[in-house]
Parts: structure tokens; C-alpha cells; sequence
């Protein structure tokens, strides 16, 4: 407590930066030397980059028109930017003298991206958003639809671009530089939990979908996702939270000058009941201590869950009466799951050249409790399972971009070992184990190298071609390739292609790393100065599908498939405090044969309207539809669509005190989250059990109520 209140006092005296930021280049390199111009009232501030991209500009009060400049790259200019405000920038290569006029928004990326479906987002956005779980903070990638049929302390399900992506199968996700996927895991192929993300503390989200990036591997085929923390608070933050079921949350965070860098914490308490017959009781325990300086910093994360489970029902017993909706067949479901990672990163920048170094170590256990068809397997004890997740992981990466005669050139490494101590399943009751199926022991070592060149060739013209390749047990390679024609009257074109994987379980008889093919058509473009509008088209195959097997509660190997799909956002400045965002993806799905890919979404949209920057009030009102998808392969059986609504409001009391509501399903909508069918037998019924829809509903209407303060 000592330490906690010394590093809270000297944060405290550390006085407020004013512009501040970091400039990156169209890799995600750092930028150095670029020259940052603030005027405003015939007055100009002027300052430069530091090695790690970062600069902090002090000001006086007011607004400023702000520029970014260096040799080879185009100028950004921003207008009527706070004197306080966080910018962060990227600048693009250009064969000419170019602007591009860039706002706070993730929303303005002509001549930056070289896809039409690849985009950041904003601290500013994530702030703003209500989320009801920590994994939702990947619904802010347009077409993500994050759900749960279990407890809280388990994965989340992903959906996007026509995948029932189970907990991770074909989305690469990381957080502040540390792969989150698990291969050969004992709950699914390439499991990824998200729970200790804590959503105060991010500075961006960024997402790229399709297998186009050379920099992106194994389960990166849909799409990857990188989630950073930032390395500093403007002030220090102390959050208490409560609502209804059972929901208690506090977190306290700061950072403080220390030696050369910036020294960052973070803790996070939280329970959840929730509104189940059993109740869930999920316990976090979350905490993030990182120290920065110019060229290194060093990332230290843990995290701890436990909790009960309601897994899916099968919707027989609700319509019966004989089980409430929130009730749970088997009361003892649940689990149990740590993470501790540790991640240091070198940066160095020297005439054009970068080179980033990371290197990572993290422990992380899960003991996973469940029941999905109850009597079906053994009539007397039932069907229980435990699955065992015990293991330390070991990586690296390591990247070299330099700019030579009008192109950028980017070369890297990436190794990860995964020393899998056990992954077992095992026949339980009442999470008592009665006998074992399967226990491993396995070393997994995996390897990817690419190359990529972007070439500007002509103003209106440029080019990414890349290449890579990647071990596990067997090699793979694949080619990359983007065409971006324009900007024409703020219109951006692009042409994207290339090939990718996911790998199979390690315990699987066939290891071979699945081939994954994409190739895509899109628009970015701004037709009115405050719309602004991108259109992909898609395409992706796969050499062989992961889907869900409810028997036994993970994924396994199936047919080759085929996608195609397209999705639609934008995002209108309809006042000067009023935005509205909205997205539309739809995808048709089917395995080679023809027959439908059971879970495989088809229709997803979200629309958003947030009032910010309006004096003392904020908030945010979203909607989120989530369409109907097969259950099974001749599609004779379908799930139902839903209609959710979420809202925030915030209040600002003066003297660094906010007050937040969050609600969730506000028209309280009896929806499922999940829906999947297949045969369970409860007691007295059938022998041979019974084909049914077995659904995990949405959480009745919630509120909660949280206080803010940022000393």
C-alpha cells in the first residue's frame, strides 16, 4: 500500500503535457524527425519526433490547426485540435508533395491503408461505448459480433465475415504485443481469452481482415486484431462501478516519471453474478505494470477467473416449463483460468532505417468444467467433462523496415514455443474426476518469416507485394499482394490478394497447416466533408473447416469451405457534438459439397449515435443485429435473428469526477447468444437422446452505475 500510494502522489505532481502523441509510418513503424507546426492566432509552436515517434508540444489554451511533416511523406494537417488533446498520426510514403486532411477518427485512412477493410480505432471511440464484457471491445471492429454460452470467465465466441469463429479458430487477436490465440488447446483450436483486457487502458485497436498482410500468421485468416495499452495517463484514474445481478467493479491506475521513462499500473477487482438461476460469481482479479522509455519498454500482465457456468439449454425443457431460461441442467459447470505475461520491446531508428525487437514469456492455466449433453454418454453420472490447459509459452519477433528509392521495405521473424505441460480431458462429476479420455504432454514450435515492399509509383498508384513462410511440423507459403489506386477526389480504390493458414491441433493425425486462400475488391471515400463511407467486396477459401463438436466441446477438422460476402460502413458528422456510425456485412457460406456450414453467420448490423465533446454531457446509443444462421448442413434447422440495444450517458461533475450509466438490452429482448443443435438426452428420456436446439440466452436488462475520478 505504500508503494500504491507513492506512485499515486507522484503522478499526481507530474504537471498535464498539453498536444501530445506518437507519428507512425503506414508499417507501424515510428517516425522520427517529423515536424509537428501548432498555430492559432498568428502564434506557431513548433517541435520534433523523438526516436519512438512520440512528441509532446506544451500550449496554451485554446485550438490549434496542426501539421505533420517530413521528407519523403504526406503532410497531415488537422484543424481546430484541443490544446490538451492526444494525437496520434500516420504518415504515408508519396513520390510527391501530398496533404492528407486527417481528423481524430479512425474514419480517415486515404493514402494510409492499403485496404478497404483494414482501419484503427480511436481511444476517443472506445471510450465512449458501453460494454457489457471486456471481449466486446473487438465489436468495434466493423462486422465482429462478440457472444457467450457459458460463463463469464470462458472465451467469448467470435463471428465475422460468414465464420462461426468458435473461441478464435480463424481471428488472430493480441494484446500489448503478446499473442492471445492458443493451438492445440484443450477447449478449441486457437482459444482465445480476452477476459483480462481492461478497456481504460487501451490506446488503440487496430484490424486488418483477410489473409493480404505478411506480418499476420496462423489463425489471422478472417481477420487479426491488435489490441495496445497506452504507456501513460494524463491523470490518475480511480473507477467504482455497480449494477444489477451482483455486478461490483473498482480499478485504480496511474503513471509517474521514473529514471528516463514513464512507469504505468493498473489494478482491476470485479464480480459478476449475473442473472442465471445458478449464479455465475465471476471473480477478476486483473492487474498491468509497464515502464517506457524512448527506445524499450517492458509489459508485466496477470490475471485471475473463477467461476460458475450456465452453459446452453436445450430449448425442449424451456418449452416444457420443466427449465427457466436462465436455468442451467447442470449446476456445477464452470472453471477456473490464470494468465501472467511478461513482454519487452527494443526500438531502435537510425537514418531511415527501424528495427523493433519483442520478446515475450507468459503462464497460463485453465480448468474448464462442462456438460453439453448431459445423460446421452453415461446414463448414471452423467456427461461432464473437464478440459485441463496447462502451459508456458516462449516468442519473439522481430521486424526491420527501411524507405530505398521510393519504396518501403520491411523484412521479420517471428518463433513462439509452446510448452504444453498438460492438455487433457477428463470424465468428471460435479468436478470430481472419474476417469481420463486423453492426457497430453506436447512441445509445440512454430516459425514465420516474411518480406514486404510497398512502392509508391506513380501519385495516384502504389503497391504492397509480400511474402511468407511458416513451420509447424510441416511448411507453408504464401504470397501477398494489394493494389491502391488513388486518392481521386477523396475516393481511394483497392485490389487486395493473398494466401494464409490456421494449423490444426497438435494431438489431431493430421498436423498439416490448412490453406486458406482470399482475395478482395473495395472503395474508401469521403463524397461530403463530413461522410465518410468504405465498400468491400470478399472472397476466401479454405482447405478445411473447424467446426464446433457439441459431444465434446471443441473443434475438429471438416470439409473445405467456401465465403464470399460483402460489408458496408460509414460515419456522419451530423452536428458538430452529434456522430452516426453504422455497418452492414452479409455472407454466403458453404462447404464444397454444398451444404451449409452449421453456426456460419450471414447478416450482421450495428448503427451508432454518440453525443461527444458537448460541454458536461457524453453518451452513446447502439444497435446490433445479429442474423439468423444454420444449425445444420441441410439448413432444415435455423437459428433466430436478434435486436439488441445498448446505451451510455455520462455526466460531468467538474474537478475531474464523471458519472456513467450503462444499459444493457435496453428493451429487454429475450434473444438467444448462442444457438447450436445436436442430439442430448436428459434423465428419463431416450437412450438414443434427443436432436435439439440447445440456446444460451442474452442477459435480461441490466444497469450499471459507475463513478470516475481522474485526480
Amino acid at each position: 500500500m505504500r508503494l500504491l500510494r507513492l506512485l499515486v502522489i507522484s503522478a499526481i505532481a507530474v504537471p498535464a503535457f498539453g498536444l501530445t502523441g506518437r507519428v507512425l509510418d503506414s508499417t507501424g513503424a515510428a517516425l522520427p524527425g517529423v515536424t509537428i507546426v501548432a498555430t492559432s492566432a498568428g502564434r506557431a509552436f513548433v517541435v520534433t519526433t523523438e526516436r519512438s515517434g512520440r512528441y509532446s508540444l506544451d500550449l496554451v489554451a485554446g485550438t490549434y490547426d496542426v501539421a505533420f511533416s517530413l521528407a519523403n511523406f504526406a503532410t497531415v494537417s488537422m484543424s481546430g485540435v484541443d490544446a490538451n488533446a492526444t494525437k496520434d498520426v500516420t504518415l504515408a510514403l508519396t513520390s510527391g508533395a501530398e496533404v492528407v486532411v486527417a481528423a481524430d477518427e479512425e474514419k480517415d485512412l486515404l493514402g494510409v491503408a492499403t485496404s478497404a477493410s483494414e482501419g484503427v480505432v480511436t481511444e476517443k471511440r472506445i471510450e465512449s461505448r458501453p460494454y457489457q464484457r471486456a471481449g466486446e471491445i473487438l465489436e468495434t471492429v466493423p462486422g465482429v459480433v462478440i457472444s457467450q454460452h457459458s460463463g463469464e470467465g470462458k472465451a467469448n465466441q467470435y463471428y465475422l465475415r460468414g465464420f462461426n469463429l468458435d473461441h478464435g479458430t480463424d481471428i488472430a487477436i493480441s494484446v500489448a504485443g503478446v499473442p492471445v490465440n492458443m493451438p492445440t488447446h484443450a477447449h478449441g483450436q486457437g482459444y482465445a481469452d480476452t477476459n483480462f483486457v481492461i478497456p481504460e487502458l487501451l490506446s488503440d485497436v487496430q484490424y486488418r481482415k483477410g489473409p493480404y498482410f505478411a506480418e499476420e500468421g496462423d489463425f489471422a485468416s478472417a481477420g487479426a486484431v491488435s489490441i495496445d495499452y497506452r504507456s501513460m495517463l494524463e491523470k490518475p484514474v480511480t473507477l467504482l462501478e455497480r449494477g444489477m445481478f451482483g455486478y461490483d467493479r473498482a480499478l485504480a491506475a496511474a503513471s509517474s516519471e521514473a529514471g528516463e521513462g514513464v512507469l504505468l499500473f493498473a489494478f482491476e477487482a470485479a464480480r459478476n453474478r449475473g442473472p442465471w438461476k445458478t449464479p455465475d460469481d465471476y471473480r477478476r482479479l486483473n492487474g498491468v505494470l509497464r515502464y517506457s522509455t524512448k527506445t524499450f519498454s517492458v509489459t508485466g500482465m496477470a490475471y485471475d477467473g473463477r467461476w460458475n457456468a450456465t452453459d446452453q439449454i436445450p430449448e425442449r425443457s424451456v418449452a416444457a416449463g420443466a427449465l427457466s431460461r436462465y436455468g442451467a441442467v447442470d449446476p456445477t459447470d464452470g472453471g477456473s483460468s490464470s494468465r501472467y505475461s511478461l513482454a519487452a520491446s527494443w526500438q531502435r531508428d537510425e537514418e531511415g532505417h527501424h528495427t523493433q525487437i519483442t520478446a515475450y514469456g507468459l503462464r497460463y492455466r485453465l480448468d474448464l468444467f462442462s456438460n453439453f449433453t448431459y445423460f446421452l454418454d453415461d446414463p448414471v453420472h452423467g456427461d461432464q467433462f473437464e478440459q485441463s490447459d496447462d502451459r508456458l509459452v516462449m516468442g519473439m519477433s522481430a521486424a526491420h523496415r527501411w524507405a530505398a528509392m521510393g519504396s518501403e521495405n520491411s523484412v521479420g521473424v517471428q518463433v513462439r514455443e509452446d510448452d504444453i505441460h498438460r492438455v487433457g480431458l477428463f470424465h468428471t462429476v460435479a468436478r470430481q474426476r472419474l476417469g481420463t479420455e486423453r492426457n497430453d504432454s506436447i512441445r509445440e514450435l512454430t516459425a514465420g518469416v516474411f518480406a514486404q515492399s510497398a512502392t509508391q509509383w506513380r501519385s495516384h498508384l502504389r503497391t504492397t507485394i509480400g511474402i511468407r513462410a511458416d513451420h509447424n511440423v510441416t511448411s507453408i507459403v504464401n504470397p501477398k499482394l494489394s493494389v491502391i489506386a488513388g486518392p481521386w477526389r477523396q475516393t481511394e480504390v483497392y485490389l487486395n490478394a493473398g494466401g494464409g493458414f490456421h494449423s490444426n491441433d497438435a494431438r489431431s493425425p493430421d498436423r498439416t497447416l490448412v490453406r486458406t486462400r482470399g482475395e478482395e475488391i473495395g472503395v474508401r471515400t469521403t463524397p461530403l466533408p463530413r461522410l465518410h463511407v468504405t465498400a468491400t467486396l470478399w472472397r476466401l477459401g479454405i482447405a478445411s473447416e473447424l467446426v464446433f463438436a457439441g459431444d465434446s466441446g471443441t473443434t475438429q477438422p471438416s470439409l473445405a469451405s467456401r465465403r464470399t460476402g460483402v460489408e458496408l460502413w460509414s460515419s456522419c458528422d451530423l452536428a458538430k457534438h452529434l456522430v452516426l456510425d453504422a455497418e452492414y456485412a452479409r455472407s454466403h457460406a458453404r462447404f464444397v459439397n454444398g451444404d451449409h456450414i452449421p453456426g456460419a453467420v450471414e447478416g450482421v448490423a450495428t448503427a451508432g449515435l454518440a453525443l461527444a465533446d458537448a460541454g458536461r454531457f457524453s453518451g452513446e446509443l447502439r444497435y446490433r443485429y445479429f442474423g439468423p444462421r444454420p444449425l445444420i448442413e441441410d439448413n432444415s434447422v435455423r437459428s433466430s435473428s436478434s435486436h439488441l440495444v445498448s446505451a451510455r450517458t455520462g455526466y460531468s461533475l467538474g474537478r475531474g469526477v464523471q458519472l456513467n450509466i450503462d444499459v444493457f438490452n435496453l428493451l429487454n429482448a429475450k434473444a438467444s447468444d448462442v444457438d447450436y443443435f445436436y442430439v442430448s438426452r436428459l434423465r428419463n428420456e431416450p437412450a438414443g437422446g434427443v436432436p435439439d436446439v440447445h440456446f444460451h440466452p442474452v442477459e435480461k436488462r441490466a444497469i450499471r452505475a459507475g463513478v470516475r475520478w481522474e485526480l
